[in-house]
């Protein structure tokens, strides 16, 4: 019983590490990251959206956010994007 213990315990402490290695072995073959989050409302005020994006990839990296607001006034917005991009050949 107590052997069976030990390799149960040994098996729990092991099996993240061996998934972590696997998961960096594949970074490598791809990195890969994104971020995104966006708003929205409307009301008796008026209505409006806003979301920011960024993501980065092999290929490159890019940014960009937003908001458009339209009520009894009319309707605005701003955009700013950027982004940067390269050849992996």
């Amino acid at each position: 019983m107590r052997a069976f213990k030990r390799v149960l315990a040994v098996s729990a402490l092991t099996a993240p590490l061996v998934i972590g290695c696997a998961g960096l072995a594949s970074a490598q073959e791809g990195l890969s990251a994104d971020f995104g989050k966006g708003a929205f409302i409307a009301n008796q005020h008026g209505a409006g959206v806003a979301a920011v994006e960024s993501a980065v990839s092999p290929d490159g990296i890019s940014h960009a956010d937003f908001f458009i607001w339209a009520d009894d006034n009319g309707v605005s917005g701003s955009f700013t994007g950027s982004g940067a991009s390269w050849s992996n050949g």
